[in-house]
């Protein structure tokens, strides 16, 4: 296997979101995005990072989910622990998406979570995309592709960061406008503040004029329209502290 991808971190932790939440899962972070979400709690990735071969990358990935694979209670059909790529933005490499398929055929249970600004169709249809709908307190609404939506199969998920409002609501209209429900999963994930060690100058400013909102407003708007949603918060950031990387 050839080729090489910039690397920001590999470790093995929890799953913090989706409907993978809880799970064993090795995180690989790639470096570099293109947008700068107002809200982004990983902005050290956007340049941090060395170069690895995606030999090196796959060796590192089974050293840590050794344990799990040769684990007494482990199973032919097991599937953990769960692998994940992430960033910034794993689709600025073009070879995550070799990467992605070598993962699978070695048998990993294989997610990526990209910004959805950019093509998903060339991704492995086996890998579980968790796609992003940027809400305007992102200030990156107008990055949004919304032909990906299309290519999304009921193994995927669409998640909306909502932290105002003004996200909510546009969360619903898009629900509406491109027949969500019944699509995929559907998250709404509440905006957590950032801590001071993750404040970034290069980060977009919060639109003005929107309307903050709760992550107890968000649950009860939820139940209260009815939506079919999952709720959810960034568990890793309640078991660790939220600036605490490698988690």
């Amino acid at each position: 296997m050839t080729g090489t991808l910039v690397v920001n971190e590999i470790y093995l932790s929890l799953q913090g979101e989706s409907t993978f939440a809880g799970l064993p899962c090795v995180f690989i972070r790639l470096t570099a995005c293109d947008l700068r979400c107002s809200y982004c709690d990983t902005a050290y990735a956007f340049t941090e990072g060395k170069k690895k071969t995606l030999a090196e990358i796959m060796e590192k990935v089974r050293e840590l989910a050794k344990t799990f694979r040769n684990s007494p209670l482990a199973t032919r059909h097991s599937s953990l622990p769960l692998v994940e790529l992430t960033g910034g933005e794993p689709l600025l490499q073009k070879n995550s998406l070799p990467l992605m398929k070598a993962l699978c055929d070695d048998g990993f249970t294989v997610l990526i979570e990209t910004s959805g600004a950019h093509d998903i169709s060339k991704i492995d249809p086996r890998v579980r995309r968790i796609m992003d709908l940027k809400c305007p307190s992102s200030g990156e609404v107008e990055r949004n592709l919304f032909g990906n939506i299309p290519h999304l199969k009921a193994t995927d998920e669409i998640k909306f960061v909502i932290g105002a409002l003004e996200d909510y609501e546009w969360a619903k209209a898009q629900i509406a406008a491109h027949r969500l429900v019944g699509l995929c999963p559907l998250l709404f994930s509440w905006v957590h503040p950032l801590a001071p060690a993750q404040q970034n100058k290069v980060l977009k400013k919060v639109p003005a004029g929107l309307t903050p909102i709760s992550r107890k407003e968000l649950a009860e708007k939820i139940i209260a329209d009815a939506l079919p949603v999952r709720f959810q918060i960034q568990q890793h950031k309640i078991i660790w502290s939220p600036e605490q990387r490698g988690v």
